[in-house]
Protein backbone atom coordinates (compact mmCIF):
# COMPACT_ATOMS: atom_id res chain seq x y z
CA UNK A 1 0.00 0.00 0.00
CA UNK A 2 1.36 3.40 -0.94
CA UNK A 3 2.54 5.68 2.01
CA UNK A 4 0.90 9.07 2.73
CA UNK A 5 2.33 12.08 4.53
CA UNK A 6 1.76 12.14 8.27
CA UNK A 7 0.29 15.05 10.19
CA UNK A 8 2.81 17.63 11.45
CA UNK A 9 4.22 16.65 14.81
CA UNK A 10 3.18 18.46 17.94
CA UNK A 11 5.70 20.81 19.61
CA UNK A 12 6.40 18.24 22.33
CA UNK A 13 7.14 15.57 19.75
CA UNK A 14 9.50 17.89 17.80
CA UNK A 15 11.82 18.92 20.65
CA UNK A 16 15.33 18.92 19.21
CA UNK A 17 18.73 18.17 20.73
CA UNK A 18 22.12 19.33 19.47
CA UNK A 19 23.73 16.77 17.19
CA UNK A 20 26.22 14.36 18.77
CA UNK A 21 29.16 12.58 17.11
CA UNK A 22 27.27 9.29 16.78
CA UNK A 23 24.34 11.04 15.14
CA UNK A 24 26.65 12.78 12.68
CA UNK A 25 28.13 9.38 11.80
CA UNK A 26 24.64 7.93 11.31
CA UNK A 27 23.71 10.87 9.07
CA UNK A 28 26.86 10.33 6.99
CA UNK A 29 26.27 6.59 6.59
CA UNK A 30 22.64 7.02 5.53
CA UNK A 31 23.58 9.82 3.12
CA UNK A 32 26.34 7.67 1.58
CA UNK A 33 23.91 4.75 1.17
CA UNK A 34 21.32 6.90 -0.61
CA UNK A 35 23.98 8.53 -2.77
CA UNK A 36 25.52 5.20 -3.76
CA UNK A 37 22.38 3.20 -4.40
CA UNK A 38 19.81 5.83 -5.43
CA UNK A 39 21.33 9.11 -6.56
CA UNK A 40 24.39 7.83 -8.46
CA UNK A 41 22.54 5.10 -10.45
CA UNK A 42 19.76 7.53 -11.43
CA UNK A 43 22.25 10.27 -12.35
CA UNK A 44 24.20 7.71 -14.38
CA UNK A 45 21.09 6.94 -16.41
CA UNK A 46 20.41 10.64 -16.94
CA UNK A 47 24.04 11.35 -17.84
CA UNK A 48 24.22 8.61 -20.48
CA UNK A 49 20.98 9.89 -22.03
CA UNK A 50 22.58 13.33 -22.60
CA UNK A 51 26.11 12.14 -23.42
CA UNK A 52 27.69 11.75 -26.86
CA UNK A 53 29.14 8.23 -27.08
CA UNK A 54 32.21 9.27 -29.06
CA UNK A 55 33.31 12.49 -27.37
CA UNK A 56 31.54 12.25 -24.03
CA UNK A 57 30.20 15.78 -24.42
CA UNK A 58 26.66 16.99 -23.77
CA UNK A 59 24.17 16.33 -26.57
CA UNK A 60 20.46 16.29 -27.27
CA UNK A 61 20.92 14.09 -30.32
CA UNK A 62 19.66 10.97 -28.54
CA UNK A 63 16.40 12.72 -27.68
CA UNK A 64 16.17 13.83 -31.30
CA UNK A 65 16.55 10.21 -32.38
CA UNK A 66 13.84 9.25 -29.92
CA UNK A 67 11.41 11.90 -31.16
CA UNK A 68 12.08 11.17 -34.83
CA UNK A 69 11.42 7.44 -34.50
CA UNK A 70 7.81 6.40 -35.23
CA UNK A 71 8.05 3.38 -32.90
CA UNK A 72 9.14 5.46 -29.91
CA UNK A 73 6.61 8.23 -30.54
CA UNK A 74 3.87 5.61 -30.79
CA UNK A 75 5.13 3.91 -27.62
CA UNK A 76 5.06 7.22 -25.73
CA UNK A 77 1.53 8.03 -26.86
CA UNK A 78 0.39 4.48 -26.06
CA UNK A 79 1.85 4.68 -22.54
CA UNK A 80 0.20 8.05 -21.97
CA UNK A 81 -3.13 6.81 -23.33
CA UNK A 82 -3.07 3.59 -21.32
CA UNK A 83 -2.19 5.45 -18.10
CA UNK A 84 -4.93 8.06 -18.51
CA UNK A 85 -7.57 5.51 -19.50
CA UNK A 86 -6.56 3.27 -16.58
CA UNK A 87 -7.19 6.21 -14.24
CA UNK A 88 -10.62 6.71 -15.83
CA UNK A 89 -11.62 3.03 -15.63
CA UNK A 90 -10.15 2.64 -12.12
CA UNK A 91 -12.19 5.68 -11.04
CA UNK A 92 -15.38 4.15 -12.44
CA UNK A 93 -14.67 1.03 -10.36
CA UNK A 94 -13.63 2.80 -7.16
CA UNK A 95 -16.21 5.62 -6.97
CA UNK A 96 -19.33 3.43 -6.51
CA UNK A 97 -17.58 1.23 -3.93
CA UNK A 98 -16.40 4.24 -1.92
CA UNK A 99 -19.61 6.27 -2.17
CA UNK A 100 -22.15 3.54 -1.42
CA UNK A 101 -20.20 2.15 1.54
CA UNK A 102 -19.53 5.51 3.21
CA UNK A 103 -22.71 7.48 2.52
CA UNK A 104 -25.53 4.94 2.94
CA UNK A 105 -26.64 2.34 5.43
CA UNK A 106 -24.98 -0.49 3.55
CA UNK A 107 -24.73 -3.95 5.09
CA UNK A 108 -21.34 -5.48 4.53
CA UNK A 109 -19.61 -2.15 3.90
CA UNK A 110 -16.41 -3.24 5.68
CA UNK A 111 -16.40 -6.54 3.77
CA UNK A 112 -16.86 -4.73 0.46
CA UNK A 113 -13.99 -2.32 1.19
CA UNK A 114 -11.76 -5.21 2.28
CA UNK A 115 -12.50 -7.29 -0.82
CA UNK A 116 -11.90 -4.18 -2.91
CA UNK A 117 -8.29 -4.01 -1.73
CA UNK A 118 -7.49 -7.66 -2.54
CA UNK A 119 -6.22 -6.97 -6.10
CA UNK A 120 -3.19 -5.23 -4.60
CA UNK A 121 -1.89 -8.47 -3.10
CA UNK A 122 -1.58 -10.11 -6.54
CA UNK A 123 1.27 -9.33 -8.94
CA UNK A 124 -0.42 -7.58 -11.89
CA UNK A 125 1.43 -9.65 -14.48
CA UNK A 126 0.08 -12.84 -12.88
CA UNK A 127 -3.41 -11.41 -12.98
CA UNK A 128 -2.90 -10.58 -16.66
CA UNK A 129 -2.60 -14.25 -17.58
CA UNK A 130 -5.61 -15.21 -15.47
CA UNK A 131 -7.72 -12.44 -16.97
CA UNK A 132 -6.68 -13.57 -20.44
CA UNK A 133 -8.18 -16.99 -19.73
CA UNK A 134 -11.40 -15.37 -18.53
CA UNK A 135 -11.83 -12.38 -20.86
CA UNK A 136 -9.86 -13.04 -24.08
CA UNK A 137 -11.63 -13.84 -27.37
CA UNK A 138 -11.48 -17.53 -26.45
CA UNK A 139 -11.89 -16.95 -22.70
CA UNK A 140 -14.71 -17.96 -20.41
CA UNK A 141 -16.78 -14.77 -20.68
CA UNK A 142 -16.63 -14.46 -24.47
CA UNK A 143 -17.33 -18.17 -24.98
CA UNK A 144 -20.48 -17.80 -22.88
CA UNK A 145 -21.46 -14.55 -24.61
CA UNK A 146 -20.96 -16.24 -27.95
CA UNK A 147 -23.21 -19.14 -26.98
CA UNK A 148 -25.92 -16.97 -25.42
CA UNK A 149 -25.89 -13.74 -27.44
CA UNK A 150 -23.61 -14.48 -30.39
CA UNK A 151 -21.30 -11.57 -29.54
CA UNK A 152 -17.60 -11.26 -28.71
CA UNK A 153 -16.18 -8.31 -26.75
CA UNK A 154 -12.44 -7.47 -27.19
CA UNK A 155 -11.70 -6.97 -23.49
CA UNK A 156 -8.09 -8.15 -23.80
CA UNK A 157 -7.13 -7.01 -27.29
CA UNK A 158 -3.94 -4.93 -27.48
CA UNK A 159 -3.99 -1.77 -25.38
CA UNK A 160 -7.51 -2.60 -24.16
CA UNK A 161 -6.08 -5.59 -22.32
CA UNK A 162 -3.39 -3.53 -20.61
CA UNK A 163 -5.95 -0.91 -19.55
CA UNK A 164 -8.32 -3.58 -18.29
CA UNK A 165 -5.71 -5.45 -16.26
CA UNK A 166 -4.06 -2.32 -14.83
CA UNK A 167 -7.38 -0.72 -13.87
CA UNK A 168 -8.54 -3.81 -12.01
CA UNK A 169 -5.21 -4.16 -10.22
CA UNK A 170 -4.53 -0.55 -9.23
CA UNK A 171 -8.01 0.91 -8.55
CA UNK A 172 -7.61 0.17 -4.78
CA UNK A 173 -5.23 3.15 -4.59
CA UNK A 174 -8.16 5.41 -5.48
CA UNK A 175 -10.56 3.42 -3.30
CA UNK A 176 -8.41 3.62 -0.15
CA UNK A 177 -7.69 7.35 -0.46
CA UNK A 178 -11.25 8.20 -1.46
CA UNK A 179 -12.81 6.26 1.42
CA UNK A 180 -10.52 8.05 3.87
CA UNK A 181 -11.43 11.45 2.40
CA UNK A 182 -15.16 10.73 2.38
CA UNK A 183 -15.08 9.66 6.02
CA UNK A 184 -13.35 12.90 7.02
CA UNK A 185 -15.95 15.21 5.41
CA UNK A 186 -18.19 17.03 7.87
CA UNK A 187 -21.64 15.55 7.19
CA UNK A 188 -23.26 18.86 8.14
CA UNK A 189 -22.06 20.20 4.77
CA UNK A 190 -24.19 17.62 2.99
CA UNK A 191 -27.13 18.23 5.29
CA UNK A 192 -27.04 21.95 4.46
CA UNK A 193 -26.91 21.16 0.74
CA UNK A 194 -29.89 18.81 1.06
CA UNK A 195 -31.87 21.44 2.96
CA UNK A 196 -31.24 23.76 0.01
CA UNK A 197 -32.60 21.21 -2.44
CA UNK A 198 -29.49 19.37 -3.64
CA UNK A 199 -30.00 15.62 -3.87
CA UNK A 200 -28.75 12.51 -5.65
CA UNK A 201 -26.06 12.84 -8.28
CA UNK A 202 -26.06 16.63 -8.04
CA UNK A 203 -25.22 16.43 -4.33
CA UNK A 204 -22.39 14.02 -5.11
CA UNK A 205 -21.05 16.10 -8.02
CA UNK A 206 -21.32 19.55 -6.41
CA UNK A 207 -20.58 18.84 -2.72
CA UNK A 208 -19.25 15.37 -1.87
CA UNK A 209 -16.73 14.75 -4.64
CA UNK A 210 -15.17 18.26 -4.56
CA UNK A 211 -14.61 17.96 -0.79
CA UNK A 212 -13.08 14.50 -1.27
CA UNK A 213 -10.89 15.65 -4.17
CA UNK A 214 -7.55 15.53 -2.22
CA UNK A 215 -7.98 11.80 -1.62
CA UNK A 216 -9.12 11.16 -5.18
CA UNK A 217 -6.22 13.07 -6.73
CA UNK A 218 -3.70 11.28 -4.49
CA UNK A 219 -5.04 7.89 -5.56
CA UNK A 220 -5.36 8.82 -9.23
CA UNK A 221 -1.76 10.09 -9.42
CA UNK A 222 -0.50 6.82 -7.95
CA UNK A 223 -2.48 4.83 -10.51
CA UNK A 224 -1.04 6.94 -13.34
CA UNK A 225 2.55 6.49 -12.13
CA UNK A 226 2.21 2.75 -11.58
CA UNK A 227 0.66 2.12 -15.00
CA UNK A 228 3.04 4.42 -16.87
CA UNK A 229 6.09 2.65 -15.40
CA UNK A 230 4.84 -0.94 -15.48
CA UNK A 231 6.94 -3.37 -17.47
CA UNK A 232 5.78 -6.94 -16.96
CA UNK A 233 2.05 -6.63 -17.72
CA UNK A 234 2.48 -5.26 -21.28
CA UNK A 235 5.21 -7.84 -21.97
CA UNK A 236 3.03 -10.75 -20.84
CA UNK A 237 0.15 -9.44 -22.94
CA UNK A 238 2.53 -9.18 -25.90
CA UNK A 239 2.13 -5.40 -26.10
CA UNK A 240 5.59 -4.10 -26.94
CA UNK A 241 4.75 -0.59 -28.20
CA UNK A 242 4.89 1.09 -24.79
CA UNK A 243 7.77 2.96 -23.17
CA UNK A 244 8.77 0.58 -20.34
CA UNK A 245 8.84 -2.52 -22.60
CA UNK A 246 10.81 -0.57 -25.22
CA UNK A 247 13.43 0.47 -22.64
CA UNK A 248 13.76 -3.12 -21.45
CA UNK A 249 14.00 -4.51 -24.98
CA UNK A 250 16.60 -1.94 -26.04
CA UNK A 251 18.85 -2.62 -23.05
CA UNK A 252 18.54 -6.42 -23.22
CA UNK A 253 18.81 -6.73 -27.01
CA UNK A 254 21.06 -3.87 -28.12
CA UNK A 255 23.07 -3.66 -24.89
CA UNK A 256 24.02 -1.31 -22.07
CA UNK A 257 25.71 1.06 -24.50
CA UNK A 258 22.49 1.83 -26.37
CA UNK A 259 21.56 5.45 -25.47
CA UNK A 260 17.88 5.14 -26.46
CA UNK A 261 17.17 2.86 -23.48
CA UNK A 262 18.49 5.61 -21.20
CA UNK A 263 16.49 8.29 -23.01
CA UNK A 264 13.31 6.29 -22.43
CA UNK A 265 14.30 5.87 -18.78
CA UNK A 266 14.62 9.65 -18.40
CA UNK A 267 11.18 10.10 -19.95
CA UNK A 268 9.76 7.59 -17.44
CA UNK A 269 11.30 9.51 -14.53
CA UNK A 270 10.10 12.87 -15.86
CA UNK A 271 6.52 11.70 -16.18
CA UNK A 272 6.54 10.17 -12.69
CA UNK A 273 7.70 13.49 -11.25
CA UNK A 274 5.31 15.40 -13.51
CA UNK A 275 2.37 13.32 -12.28
CA UNK A 276 3.17 14.13 -8.65
CA UNK A 277 3.63 17.81 -9.50
CA UNK A 278 0.36 18.06 -11.45
CA UNK A 279 -1.53 16.34 -8.63
CA UNK A 280 -0.23 18.90 -6.13
CA UNK A 281 -0.89 21.76 -8.57
CA UNK A 282 -4.49 20.64 -9.04
CA UNK A 283 -5.19 21.18 -5.34
CA UNK A 284 -3.15 24.34 -4.82
CA UNK A 285 -5.01 27.44 -3.72
CA UNK A 286 -8.20 25.58 -2.86
CA UNK A 287 -9.70 25.05 0.59
CA UNK A 288 -10.99 21.56 1.39
CA UNK A 289 -11.26 22.01 5.14
CA UNK A 290 -14.45 21.33 7.06
CA UNK A 291 -15.38 22.23 10.62
CA UNK A 292 -15.04 18.70 11.98
CA UNK A 293 -13.66 15.48 10.60
CA UNK A 294 -16.45 13.02 9.85
CA UNK A 295 -19.62 12.75 11.87
CA UNK A 296 -21.79 15.77 12.41
CA UNK A 297 -24.97 16.53 10.57
CA UNK A 298 -27.07 13.77 9.11
CA UNK A 299 -26.57 10.06 9.66
CA UNK A 300 -25.95 7.65 6.81
CA UNK A 301 -28.86 7.80 4.42
CA UNK A 302 -31.31 4.95 3.98
CA UNK A 303 -31.93 3.61 0.49
CA UNK A 304 -35.30 2.63 -0.85
CA UNK A 305 -35.79 -1.02 -1.76
CA UNK A 306 -35.26 -0.28 -5.45
CA UNK A 307 -32.15 1.78 -4.77
CA UNK A 308 -30.75 -0.93 -2.50
CA UNK A 309 -31.30 -3.63 -5.13
CA UNK A 310 -29.57 -1.50 -7.77
CA UNK A 311 -26.69 -0.58 -5.45
CA UNK A 312 -26.05 -4.18 -4.40
CA UNK A 313 -26.22 -5.30 -8.04
CA UNK A 314 -23.59 -2.73 -9.02
CA UNK A 315 -21.34 -3.62 -6.06
CA UNK A 316 -21.59 -7.37 -6.68
CA UNK A 317 -20.83 -6.90 -10.38
CA UNK A 318 -17.77 -4.80 -9.55
CA UNK A 319 -16.52 -7.29 -6.94
CA UNK A 320 -16.94 -10.18 -9.38
CA UNK A 321 -14.82 -8.23 -11.85
CA UNK A 322 -12.04 -7.26 -9.45
CA UNK A 323 -11.84 -10.74 -7.89
CA UNK A 324 -11.83 -12.46 -11.29
CA UNK A 325 -8.00 -12.53 -11.51
CA UNK A 326 -7.75 -14.40 -8.19
CA UNK A 327 -10.41 -16.87 -9.27
CA UNK A 328 -8.81 -17.39 -12.67
CA UNK A 329 -5.32 -17.80 -11.23
CA UNK A 330 -6.52 -20.38 -8.72
CA UNK A 331 -8.38 -22.36 -11.40
CA UNK A 332 -5.29 -22.28 -13.63
CA UNK A 333 -3.12 -23.51 -10.76
CA UNK A 334 -5.23 -26.67 -10.38
CA UNK A 335 -6.20 -27.17 -14.05
CA UNK A 336 -5.01 -30.10 -16.15
CA UNK A 337 -5.93 -28.43 -19.47
CA UNK A 338 -7.75 -25.13 -19.90
CA UNK A 339 -8.12 -24.07 -23.51
CA UNK A 340 -11.11 -23.05 -25.65
CA UNK A 341 -13.45 -23.98 -22.80
CA UNK A 342 -15.27 -21.94 -20.12
CA UNK A 343 -13.68 -24.06 -17.37
CA UNK A 344 -10.72 -26.44 -17.13
CA UNK A 345 -11.12 -29.99 -18.48
CA UNK A 346 -9.88 -31.46 -15.21
CA UNK A 347 -8.17 -30.62 -11.94
CA UNK A 348 -4.87 -31.61 -10.35
CA UNK A 349 -2.39 -30.60 -7.65
CA UNK A 350 0.58 -31.54 -9.83
CA UNK A 351 1.49 -27.91 -10.49
CA UNK A 352 1.97 -27.25 -6.78
CA UNK A 353 4.04 -30.43 -6.47
CA UNK A 354 6.22 -29.24 -9.34
CA UNK A 355 6.69 -25.80 -7.83
CA UNK A 356 7.73 -27.05 -4.40
CA UNK A 357 9.90 -29.82 -5.85
CA UNK A 358 11.66 -27.91 -8.63
CA UNK A 359 11.28 -24.21 -7.84
CA UNK A 360 11.39 -23.92 -4.07
CA UNK A 361 14.58 -21.87 -4.52
CA UNK A 362 12.44 -19.02 -5.88
CA UNK A 363 10.41 -18.98 -2.66
CA UNK A 364 13.49 -19.24 -0.44
CA UNK A 365 15.25 -16.43 -2.29
CA UNK A 366 12.16 -14.24 -1.98
CA UNK A 367 11.94 -14.73 1.77
CA UNK A 368 15.65 -13.91 2.12
CA UNK A 369 15.70 -10.92 -0.23
CA UNK A 370 12.45 -9.35 0.95
CA UNK A 371 13.37 -10.02 4.59
CA UNK A 372 16.79 -8.36 4.25
CA UNK A 373 15.29 -5.46 2.28
CA UNK A 374 12.66 -4.93 4.99
CA UNK A 375 15.32 -5.00 7.71
CA UNK A 376 17.48 -2.45 5.85
CA UNK A 377 14.45 -0.22 5.33
CA UNK A 378 13.47 -0.29 8.99
CA UNK A 379 17.02 0.58 10.06
CA UNK A 380 17.29 3.41 7.54
CA UNK A 381 13.72 4.61 8.19
CA UNK A 382 14.24 4.74 11.96
CA UNK A 383 17.56 6.54 11.59
CA UNK A 384 16.17 9.16 9.19
CA UNK A 385 13.06 9.69 11.34
CA UNK A 386 15.23 10.15 14.44
CA UNK A 387 17.59 12.60 12.73
CA UNK A 388 14.69 14.66 11.37
CA UNK A 389 12.52 14.68 14.50
CA UNK A 390 15.09 14.65 17.29
CA UNK A 391 18.23 16.49 16.13
CA UNK A 392 19.27 19.88 14.78
CA UNK A 393 21.52 18.34 12.14
CA UNK A 394 21.67 20.52 9.05
CA UNK A 395 20.46 18.54 6.08
CA UNK A 396 18.51 15.92 8.06
CA UNK A 397 15.27 16.99 6.36
CA UNK A 398 16.93 16.49 2.97
CA UNK A 399 17.57 12.84 3.85
CA UNK A 400 13.82 12.44 4.21
CA UNK A 401 13.18 14.13 0.85
CA UNK A 402 15.87 12.05 -0.84
CA UNK A 403 14.54 8.77 0.52
CA UNK A 404 10.98 9.63 -0.50
CA UNK A 405 12.14 10.50 -4.03
CA UNK A 406 12.54 6.77 -4.65
CA UNK A 407 8.76 6.75 -5.24
CA UNK A 408 9.34 8.65 -8.48
CA UNK A 409 12.04 6.29 -9.77
CA UNK A 410 10.64 3.35 -11.77
CA UNK A 411 12.06 -0.05 -10.88
CA UNK A 412 13.18 -0.54 -14.48
CA UNK A 413 15.21 2.68 -14.36
CA UNK A 414 16.83 1.71 -11.07
CA UNK A 415 17.74 -1.72 -12.50
CA UNK A 416 19.29 -0.15 -15.60
CA UNK A 417 21.18 2.32 -13.42
CA UNK A 418 22.58 -0.48 -11.26
CA UNK A 419 23.76 -2.42 -14.30
CA UNK A 420 25.48 0.62 -15.78
CA UNK A 421 26.98 1.83 -12.48
CA UNK A 422 28.10 -1.42 -10.85
CA UNK A 423 28.89 -3.72 -13.76
CA UNK A 424 32.55 -2.66 -13.67
CA UNK A 425 32.82 -2.94 -9.88
CA UNK A 426 34.51 -6.23 -9.03
CA UNK A 427 34.05 -8.03 -5.73
CA UNK A 428 36.72 -10.26 -4.13
CA UNK A 429 36.69 -13.44 -6.18
CA UNK A 430 36.21 -11.65 -9.49
CA UNK A 431 32.39 -11.41 -9.46
CA UNK A 432 30.84 -8.20 -10.74
CA UNK A 433 28.78 -6.34 -8.15
CA UNK A 434 25.96 -6.11 -10.69
CA UNK A 435 25.88 -9.93 -10.86
CA UNK A 436 25.94 -10.44 -7.08
CA UNK A 437 22.59 -11.42 -5.54
CA UNK A 438 23.03 -8.77 -2.85
CA UNK A 439 22.46 -6.05 -5.43
CA UNK A 440 18.89 -7.33 -5.81
CA UNK A 441 18.39 -6.87 -2.06
CA UNK A 442 19.72 -3.31 -2.27
CA UNK A 443 17.43 -2.49 -5.20
CA UNK A 444 14.41 -3.83 -3.32
CA UNK A 445 15.42 -1.88 -0.20
CA UNK A 446 15.75 1.40 -2.10
CA UNK A 447 12.45 0.85 -3.93
CA UNK A 448 10.50 0.18 -0.70
CA UNK A 449 12.30 2.55 1.67
CA UNK A 450 9.57 5.27 1.44
CA UNK A 451 6.97 2.85 2.86
CA UNK A 452 9.06 1.94 5.91
CA UNK A 453 10.18 5.55 6.39
CA UNK A 454 6.62 6.86 6.64
CA UNK A 455 5.71 4.12 9.14
CA UNK A 456 8.78 4.83 11.28
CA UNK A 457 8.24 8.60 11.13
CA UNK A 458 4.60 8.24 12.19
CA UNK A 459 5.61 5.99 15.09
CA UNK A 460 8.26 8.42 16.34
CA UNK A 461 5.91 11.40 16.05
CA UNK A 462 3.64 9.68 18.56
CA UNK A 463 6.40 9.49 21.20
CA UNK A 464 6.61 12.50 23.47
CA UNK A 465 10.13 13.92 23.62
CA UNK A 466 9.58 14.61 27.34
CA UNK A 467 9.97 10.87 28.04
CA UNK A 468 13.44 10.89 26.51
CA UNK A 469 14.32 14.14 28.28
CA UNK A 470 13.28 12.68 31.63
CA UNK A 471 15.47 9.61 31.08
CA UNK A 472 18.47 11.81 30.22
CA UNK A 473 17.87 13.94 33.32
CA UNK A 474 18.11 10.73 35.35
CA UNK A 475 21.55 10.04 33.88
CA UNK A 476 20.81 7.76 30.94
CA UNK A 477 23.04 8.14 27.90
CA UNK A 478 21.47 9.09 24.60
CA UNK A 479 22.15 5.69 22.99
CA UNK A 480 20.66 3.94 26.00
CA UNK A 481 17.57 6.18 25.80
CA UNK A 482 17.07 5.26 22.15
CA UNK A 483 17.57 1.56 22.85
CA UNK A 484 15.55 1.31 26.08
CA UNK A 485 12.74 3.85 25.45
CA UNK A 486 12.40 5.05 21.85
CA UNK A 487 12.69 1.74 20.00
CA UNK A 488 10.32 -0.22 22.32
CA UNK A 489 7.69 2.53 22.00
CA UNK A 490 8.15 2.44 18.22
CA UNK A 491 7.75 -1.35 18.05
CA UNK A 492 4.36 -1.26 16.33
CA UNK A 493 5.51 1.21 13.69
CA UNK A 494 8.74 -0.70 13.11
CA UNK A 495 6.84 -3.94 12.60
CA UNK A 496 4.34 -2.29 10.26
CA UNK A 497 7.16 -0.70 8.26
CA UNK A 498 9.03 -3.99 7.96
CA UNK A 499 5.97 -5.97 6.92
CA UNK A 500 4.91 -3.37 4.35
CA UNK A 501 8.37 -3.32 2.81
CA UNK A 502 8.57 -7.11 2.90
CA UNK A 503 5.16 -7.64 1.30
CA UNK A 504 5.73 -5.20 -1.56
CA UNK A 505 9.33 -6.30 -2.17
CA UNK A 506 8.20 -9.93 -2.42
CA UNK A 507 6.38 -9.27 -5.72
CA UNK A 508 8.70 -6.59 -7.18
CA UNK A 509 9.66 -7.50 -10.75
CA UNK A 510 10.75 -4.45 -12.75
CA UNK A 511 14.11 -3.99 -11.00
CA UNK A 512 14.82 -7.69 -10.47
CA UNK A 513 14.06 -8.52 -14.11
CA UNK A 514 17.08 -6.39 -15.04
CA UNK A 515 19.37 -7.61 -12.24
CA UNK A 516 18.89 -11.40 -12.11
CA UNK A 517 21.93 -13.03 -13.71
CA UNK A 518 21.30 -16.65 -12.67
CA UNK A 519 18.12 -18.62 -12.06
CA UNK A 520 19.67 -19.82 -8.78
CA UNK A 521 19.58 -16.23 -7.53
CA UNK A 522 16.11 -15.41 -8.88
CA UNK A 523 13.22 -14.46 -6.56
CA UNK A 524 9.63 -15.63 -6.83
CA UNK A 525 8.41 -12.77 -9.05
CA UNK A 526 11.12 -13.54 -11.63
CA UNK A 527 10.29 -17.26 -11.59
CA UNK A 528 6.61 -16.46 -11.97
CA UNK A 529 7.36 -14.28 -15.00
CA UNK A 530 9.50 -17.00 -16.60
CA UNK A 531 6.83 -19.66 -16.06
CA UNK A 532 4.15 -17.44 -17.57
CA UNK A 533 6.11 -16.96 -20.79
CA UNK A 534 5.05 -20.36 -22.18
CA UNK A 535 1.66 -22.13 -22.17
CA UNK A 536 3.32 -25.29 -20.81
CA UNK A 537 4.58 -23.45 -17.74
CA UNK A 538 1.48 -21.44 -16.90
CA UNK A 539 0.00 -24.04 -14.58
CA UNK A 540 3.15 -24.07 -12.45
CA UNK A 541 3.36 -20.29 -12.79
CA UNK A 542 -0.19 -19.95 -11.49
CA UNK A 543 0.67 -22.18 -8.53
CA UNK A 544 3.68 -19.99 -7.83
CA UNK A 545 1.41 -16.95 -8.16
CA UNK A 546 -0.96 -18.35 -5.54
CA UNK A 547 2.05 -18.84 -3.24
CA UNK A 548 2.94 -15.16 -3.83
CA UNK A 549 -0.62 -14.08 -3.05
CA UNK A 550 -0.57 -16.11 0.18
CA UNK A 551 2.77 -14.59 1.25
CA UNK A 552 1.67 -11.03 0.53
CA UNK A 553 -1.81 -11.61 1.96
CA UNK A 554 -0.47 -12.98 5.24
CA UNK A 555 2.04 -10.13 5.45
CA UNK A 556 -0.70 -7.56 4.86
CA UNK A 557 -2.97 -9.17 7.46
CA UNK A 558 -0.11 -9.21 9.96
CA UNK A 559 0.59 -5.55 9.22
CA UNK A 560 -3.04 -4.63 9.97
CA UNK A 561 -3.01 -6.65 13.21
CA UNK A 562 0.21 -4.99 14.33
CA UNK A 563 -1.16 -1.54 13.48
CA UNK A 564 -4.38 -2.20 15.41
CA UNK A 565 -2.51 -3.47 18.47
CA UNK A 566 -0.24 -0.45 18.44
CA UNK A 567 -2.94 2.05 17.57
CA UNK A 568 -4.13 2.59 21.11
CA UNK A 569 -0.70 2.95 22.68
CA UNK A 570 0.15 6.55 21.84
CA UNK A 571 2.36 8.22 24.31
CA UNK A 572 1.30 11.38 26.02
Amino acid sequence: MEATASAPPSPSARRLWPARPGEAVAFTLVALFLLAFLVVPVLTVVTVAFQDRASGSFTLAHFGDFLSNDLFRTSFLNSLYVSLMSVVVASLIALPLAYFTTRFEFRGAILVQTLGVLPLIMPPFAGAVAMGLLFSRTGTVNLLLGDWLDINIPFMEGLNGVIFVQSVHYFPFILLNLVASLKNIDRAMEESAQNLGSHGFRLFRRIVLPLAMPGYVAGASLVFIKVFDDLATPLLLNVREMLAPQAYLRITSVGLEDPIGYVISVVLILFSVLSLWVSSLALRGKDYATVQRGGGGLARRRMSRGQAVLAYAVIILILMLVLAPHFGLFLLSIATIWSFAPLPDGYTLAHYTRVFAESSQYITNTLIYAGLAGLIDVILGTTIAYLVLRTKLAGARWLDYLAMSALAVPGLVLGIGYLRTFFGVTLPGGTSLAAFWGIIVLALAVRRLPYALRACTAAMQQISASLEEAAENLGARRLSVVRRIVLPLMAGGLAAGFITSFATAAVELSATLMLVQSSNDAPLAYGLYVFMQSPAGRGAGAALGIVAVVIVGLSTLLSHLVAERGGGRKSA
